[in-house]
């Protein structure tokens, strides 16, 4: 039986549409708010249709030398153009894109991690330094 970390995909964001990409400075200052966007198919579309669409993004940091990872957010898209009259008929969509704004107080590492309804589990993962 697998454990839950082995059903998460990577690959290099710019060839495959379905990894998160993490967009923020390399370091920040110690206790100073900053924003972190977290996107899929920057180089890649990836469709956003009733069919086939991301369905979450989680953005965690992992502080340095501590055990455990903290959640920034958890972000839903719920409207993939869904309506009575049929799929991709709908008047609303979401896009698969984030900006979470956040502050940390020592170096560590951002994960991101997204789901597609047809191709499943995706991570991606940031060092972030302090200046």
């Amino acid at each position: 039986m697998k454990k839950i970390g082995e059903l998460y995909q990577t690959a290099d964001w710019k060839a495959e549409k379905h990894v998160p990409v993490i967009e923020c400075p390399d370091s920040v200052t110690a206790d100073e708010m900053f924003d972190v966007k977290v996107s899929l198919g920057k180089e890649v579309a990836h469709p956003n249709t009733t069919e086939h669409h991301i369905r979450w993004i989680q953005l965690f940091f992992h502080p340095e030398g501590e055990k455990y990872a903290y959640q920034v957010g958890n972000f839903e898209f719920s409207a993939h153009g869904e309506n009575v009259e049929g799929p991709n008929q709908g008047p609303v969509y979401t896009n698969h894109s984030v900006t979470a704004s956040m502050k940390v107080k020592k170096p560590g590492v951002l994960h991101a991690t997204a789901l597609c309804n047809i191709h499943g589990l995706w991570e991606s993962t940031k060092e972030i330094g302090i200046k």
